[in-house]
C-alpha cells in the first residue's frame, strides 16, 4: 500500500494527523483481523532499536530472557481473584482445536503472571534460588473494542519482566529500579520527558500491591502511560504456591514483581516529536540516522556523485553514525519528501555542483534548517548533530509539558485547566469515591502520585476533605 502523501495538520484534526503520520512514514497498517495491526519494516525497526537498548539494560542487572506459552489454561486465571476480574473483559478464549472441543479452554495470553508463576513454583525451593529475574519479549492479546495503531490494539508486542524475591523490601527496591530504567530510557533514548510516580489504588495493576508508572504528555495535552512496574506483594505467591525455604529452613512465601513496556511507546514517540510534515525521530531510536541523497541530472554525472556518496557513507559509519544512501531513481524533491516523512534525523544532499564546490548540503529534520559544509567536515558535523538533535527534541518536549502544566487549588480552576488540555497538580483526599466522581465530571484521571511531590497539607480540590498529597490529573490515551 502506498503511503499517504497528505498529512492533516494537527490543529485541524489531531487524531487524523496521528494516523496520517503513521501512513506517510509507512510504519504500520490495519490488519484484515479487526483491531490488529501490521507493523511494517520502518515501524518495526524502531521497535528493534527499543528492544536492543532495553534488553542490554535488563541483562546488565542480571535479568535473563525466557519464553512462555501463548496459551494459558483458563483455570490459572481464576486463582488470583482480583487479577481475573481485571482482565476478564479483555480475554480471548480458545475452546476448540484440532476439530475437537478442548477439555479445558485456553486463554490467549493477556499477560503471563499466571503461567509463569505456576512454573516458578517448581523452579524455586530455597533462598539460594532467589532472586529469580526473568523477562520475555512476546506478543499479548487483549480484546479491545476501540483501537488505534500502536496506542491500543488487540494484539501488541511488549516485554514483560517477572521476578521473585525473599523479602518485601527487596521486591519493592527491584520494582523501583526497573522504573528508574524506564525513566532513563524514555528521557535519554526516546527524548520523552516523563513523570515517575505511583498509581492510585483504583488505577493499579489487577492483583498488585502497588503500581509504579511513568507518564508522558503528548502534544495535545493528553497523558500516555509509558511503562509500569508492579510490586505484586505475595498475592500471586499465595495463589500459585511460590515458596522457598529460608536460611533457617523455614518455609516462606515469596515476594514478586512484574514490569513492562510495549509498542505503545512508538505511539507516544510519534505524538511527542512529530510535526505536520511527518514523523520526527530522535537519533538514538532511528535505525537510519543520516540519509545521503545523491543528485544527478545527466547519466555521466552519476558515477562521480555515487563515488563521493559512498566515500561519505564510509566516513559517517566510521564516526558511529548509522547512514544509508538513497540509490533509487526518482526526482530529488520526491526523495527529500520521502525521507522527511520518515523522520530521518539528518539528510545529506550531494550533487555535481556540490562536488565542484567541495561541499554538501546538510538538513536537520527537527528544525528544517539547511546548511552548506565542506565535504571533509560533513561526517564530524553530522555526528555532532546526533547529540544536538537528541537534546533539542527532549528540551522541546519538556518545555511543552512545563508550559501546559499547572497547579490549582479550586474546583473551577481544575475544570478550566482540564478542559484546555493541561496536566493539573492538585490535592486529592485519597478517597476512591472522590477520584471516581472527578473522572465522571471531567474525564480526567489520576495519572500518578509523583515521587517529586513532597507531602503537604491541604484540602481535596473536589470534596474539600483533608489531604496530605498533591497528585497529577489529566485526560489520557
Amino acid at each position: 500500500m502506498a503511503s499517504n502523501t497528505r498529512i492533516t495538520p494537527r490543529a485541524e484534526d489531531y487524531s487524523q494527523w496521528y494516523l496520517d503520520v503513521i501512513s506517510a512514514a509507512d510504519m504500520a497498517e490495519h490488519s484484515p483481523v479487526k483491531g490488529c495491526m501490521i507493523i511494517k519494516p520502518h515501524g518495526y525497526a524502531i521497535w528493534e532499536m527499543i528492544q536492543k537498548d532495553l534488553d542490554a539494560r535488563f541483562k546488565a542487572i542480571g535479568v535473563e530472557n525466557a519464553y512462555f506459552p501463548l496459551f494459558i489454561p483458563q483455570s490459572f486465571l481464576s486463582r488470583e481473584a482480583e487479577h481475573v476480574e481485571g482482565f476478564a473483559p479483555e480475554v480471548a478464549v480458545v475452546t476448540h482445536a484440532g476439530g475437537k472441543k478442548l477439555d479445558e479452554p485456553l486463554v490467549v495470553r493477556p499477560t503471563s503472571e499466571t503461567i509463569m508463576y505456576e512454573v516458578f513454583s517448581g523452579w524455586i525451593h530455597s533462598y539460594r534460588d532467589l532472586p529469580l529475574l526473568i523477562n520475555q519479549w512476546a506478543n499479548v492479546v487483549r480484546w479491545e473494542m476501540r483501537t488505534r495503531l500502536f496506542l491500543r490494539t488487540t494484539e501488541f508486542l511488549w516485554q514483560e519482566g517477572h521476578t521473585v524475591h525473599a523479602t518485601h523490601d527487596e521486591a519493592d527496591a527491584f520494582a523501583r529500579k526497573m522504573l528508574d530504567i524506564y525513566v532513563d530510557f524514555a528521557e535519554n533514548v526516546m527524548a520523552v520527558p516523563v513523570i515517575p510516580g505511583q498509581k492510585s489504588d483504583s488505577e493499579r495493576f489487577a492483583g498488585a500491591l502497588r503500581t509504579y508508572c511513568v507518564e508522558a504528555m503528548m502534544q495535545d495535552g493528553k497523558a500516555l502511560q509509558f511503562g509500569t512496574s508492579h510490586n505484586l506483594g505475595q498475592n500471586f505467591a499465595k495463589a500459585f504456591n511460590v515458596k522457598f525455604s529460608d536460611e533457617n529452613n523455614v518455609e516462606q512465601l515469596a515476594w514478586q514483581t512484574s514490569w513492562g513496556v510495549s509498542t505503545r511507546m512508538i505511539g507516544g514517540l510519534i505524538m511527542t516529536h512529530s510535526d505536520d510534515q511527518g514523523l520526527v525521530l530522535p537519533p538514538k531510536v532511528a535505525s537510519v540516522q543520516a540519509i545521503i541523497i545523491p543528485l544527478w541530472f545527466k547519466d555521466e554525472e552519476r558515477a562521480p556523485v555515487m563515488e563521493k556518496a559512498n566515500a561519505l557513507l564510509a566516513e559517517l559509519q566510521a564516526a558511529g553514525v548509522r547512514g544509508k544512501i538513497d540509490t533509487r531513481d526518482g526526482r530529488p524533491g520526491e526523495k527529500i519528501f520521502h525521507w522527511e516523512k520518515k523522520g530521518i534525523p539528518v539528510r545529506v544532499e550531494i550533487g555535481p555542483k556540490d562536488i565542484a564546490a567541495g561541499e554538501v548540503v546538510i538538513a536537520r529534520r527537527d528544525t528544517s534548517e539547511k546548511s552548506r559544509v565542506a565535504i571533509g567536515d560533513a561526517a564530524a558535523i553530522v555526528s555532532d548533530l546526533m547529540v544536538t538533535i537528541q537534546k533539542n527534541l527532549f528540551d522541546r518536549a519538556l518545555a511543552h509539558r512545563e508550559s501546559n502544566s499547572v497547579g490549582v487549588s479550586t474546583w473551577d480552576e481544575f475544570v478550566t485547566a482540564i478542559e484546555v488540555g493541561k496536566f493539573v497538580t492538585a490535592h486529592w483526599s485519597g478517597d476512591a469515591d472522590d477520584e471516581k466522581k472527578i473522572k465522571e465530571a471531567t474525564n480526567a484521571t489520576i495519572r500518578c502520585i509523583p515521587f517529586s511531590e513532597a507531602s503537604s497539607s491541604g484540602t481535596c480540590v473536589f470534596s474539600g476533605k483533608p489531604s496530605n498529597q498533591r497528585v497529577v490529573f489529566a485526560r489520557s490515551y
